[in-house]
């Protein structure tokens, strides 16, 4: 496997360990649902949002068929993720990749563990109020980031390159 792999890798472990490691301080170290809601700053709070669905609580499944599914969807992203990931091509790219694929795999682990990703995360300001997330949603929102400038930016930048005769 290639460094660059391996880099991907990393970041996905990382991603991973840092999204359970602060779900279980705060579902359990912390108690937060004991204290719900903690206010950190005048544009953060802690508070427990229990998400049945997908992405911004899209199609919340309530039925066991439903938690299963989304495993099942969620199993097959990460072998795909990891696929992809075993050939990245950039640094850029097997990091977008490991983002999406650690944060996929933690919120997996929560659906597994307690039937629903725990969010906890809640970005306000007046009456501006951001969905409830965490860091596997954070790492997938900046992974996407990451693929988007990869394709839209980076890969035509290569190709720009390809296309130049080099001078001697």
């Amino acid at each position: 496997m290639s460094p660059t792999a391996w880099l991907g890798f990393l970041v996905a472990a990382i991603t991973l360990v840092a999204d359970q490691a602060t779900k279980l301080g705060l579902l359990f170290g912390l108690d937060l649902p004991a204290r719900d809601p903690v206010q950190i700053g005048p544009f953060v709070t802690l508070t427990v949002v229990w998400n049945r669905g997908i992405s911004y609580g899209l199609f919340q499944q309530g039925t066991a068929f439903g938690r299963w599914f989304l495993i099942a969807v969620s199993a097959i992203a990460c072998v795909a993720m990891g696929w992809w990931l075993a050939r990245a091509g950039s640094r850029l790219l097997a990091v977008s990749l490991g983002l999406i694929l650690g944060g996929a795999a933690g919120n997996a682990i929560d659906r597994v563990a307690f039937g629903a990703v725990f969010d906890f995360i809640h970005l306000h300001a007046g009456s501006f109020s951001w969905y409830v997330f965490n860091v596997a949603d954070a790492a997938i929102v900046f992974g996407v980031i990451g693929l988007i400038y990869d394709a839209l930016v980076v890969d035509r930048q290569r190709a720009s390159c390809r296309g130049q005769r080099i001078r001697v």
